[in-house]
């Protein structure tokens, strides 16, 4: 079991530590999202970096051609000699044999989350909070800041296709991170302007209910020194921290708008206006209205920062998006091919509705695997609904991740709520094979788990039929 850590030491190491003056930092579990683009950064200052995860994947290898350590047994004997730092995140089973050594033999131990908000003290952070849509924003928020000469260093919970990346280094006073919610992650930062997409229950395991999850968010709130973004039906309310502004956006509504929305395939095409500035036509390349409404804010900030409304433009037209967040994997007479992280029920809902509204005369196949047990139970009605907006279903078994089996909560309680008679259920060894079988029009695959994996065989598959 984990060691207790004395917080009076970790906030001691918080205001006393310059990151640039370790010599050798060790993750444990090196190849989650977020972990990669911390230790990118380290390796970015020069410092030895090394890890361990469970599992080899693309991103491990290529950290590795970055030069990062990684290996994949859990072995402390596998551990280097003067680790300076060890980051950890909370998704590492509690049993871990390596991190108690490193937490029972007193080596500097931090969680992913307090190493970014050691990152952000000395600079100008804007944070991305929200349960959808963070990854998104802030990539575009990157994008359209570096297009428009803010060089921002960035930290994302994707890899942006425009920099293949989850971590963009940058030399200017600026720093955007992704603000987690999961485990009050964000809590950890102090940011000076803040985006908050959106509060919908999640992570119930944490907070055990949607009021927690509300109040957690509100303390984030709290720590926002100048401005505050927020979509317009949020009940976050301008008499929390009378100390900062608030600015509301939306579509059709709030005080930064996005209106005159239309699909023009490959692209949707929108207007913009704010209190001094309305922008004529932009041309996005992300489909959905939810993508629209990720970008309004984006921009909202960047006007907040002086950028011009041209170099505005060239920024969203040339924005490739984020793997595994609506992207578009294959696109020919034959078929389409869209690959979505959705894992939660609103999610699914947006992405089924995005490639309605793009392809609105295709049959859509969807193949979904559920991520986490916990997450399964608590939303799953969410995810009959979701998913009954599909014109077939493949449904895989749940991808466990961080948890123990559940009694009671396999993907058959999602089946059995479901109305859409078009649905299977199958294992993940037997989907090449189910799709080979049917007439593919436009096909989606759901989820945050491994599916990702089975991309490039399904890209494969399609194109070779």
């Amino acid at each position: 079991m984990f060691a207790i850590i004395d917080c009076s030491y970790i906030n001691s190491i918080r205001q006393n530590m310059e990151l640039n003056e370790f010599e050798r930092v060790y993750f444990v579990g090196i190849g989650g999202i977020g972990m990669s683009a911390l230790a990118r950064y380290f390796n970015s200052l020069q410092i030895e970096v090394y890890g361990f995860d469970k599992v080899e994947t693309v991103l491990t290898n290529t950290l590795v051609e970055e030069g990062i350590k990684v290996h994949y047994d859990e072995d402390v004997n596998q551990i280097p000699e003067n680790v300076d730092l060890v980051i950890y995140t909370p998704a590492i089973p509690k049993d871990n044999m390596e991190l108690n050594y490193f937490l029972n033999n007193n080596y500097t131990v931090m969680k992913r989350a307090e190493v970014l908000g050691v990152i952000s003290r000395n600079k100008r952070t804007i944070g991305v909070a929200g349960t959808h849509g963070k990854t998104t924003t802030t990539a575009i928020l990157t994008h359209i800041l570096r297009t428009c000469g803010i060089n921002c260093t960035s930290f994302l919970g994707g890899i942006a296709q425009n920099y293949n990346s989850n971590f963009v280094h940058g030399n200017s006073d600026w720093v955007v991170m992704e603000a987690d919610e999961f485990d009050r992650s964000f809590l950890y930062l102090h940011p000076e302007l803040a985006i908050v997409t959106s509060m919908d229950a999640d992570h119930l395991d944490i907070y055990g209910d949607k009021v927690s999850l509300h109040k957690t968010f509100e303390e984030y709130v709290l720590q926002v020194s100048d401005t505050l973004f927020y979509k317009h039906d949020l009940p976050l309310y301008s008499n929390m921290n009378m100390e900062i502004e608030y600015v509301k956006y939306g579509i059709n509504d709030g005080d930064c708008s996005a209106f005159n929305i239309r699909s023009e395939a490959p692209y949707f095409v929108f207007d913009w206006s704010g209190p001094e500035t309305k922008i004529d036509n932009l041309i996005f390349s992300l489909a959905g209205t939810h993508n629209v409404m990720n970008a309004t804010a984006a921009i909202a900030v960047a006007k907040k920062l002086g950028c011009n409304d041209n170099k505005i433009r060239e920024s969203l037209l040339t924005f490739k998006g984020i793997k595994r967040r609506f992207e578009l994997i294959v696109n020919n007479e034959e078929h389409i091919f869209i690959d979505d992280y959705a894992h939660h029920p609103e999610e699914i809902k947006v992405a089924i509705s995005a490639a309605r509204t793009m392809y609105p005369d295709k049959k859509i196949t969807g193949v979904f695997q559920p991520h986490l047990y916990s997450r399964t139970r608590d939303f799953v009605n969410g995810f009959a609904e979701a998913l009954d907006q599909l014109d077939e279903l493949i449904l895989m078994d749940i991808y466990p991740a961080r948890e123990l089996p559940i009694e009671g909560v396999t993907s058959q309680i999602i089946f059995e709520k479901m109305n859409n008679p078009n649905k299977v259920m199958i294992r993940k060894s037997q989907l090449l094979d189910e799709l080979k079988g049917r007439e593919l029009e436009l096909l989606i695959t759901l989820g945050a788990g491994d599916i990702g994996a089975l991309v490039p065989d399904i890209d494969k598959m399609l194109m070779e039929n």
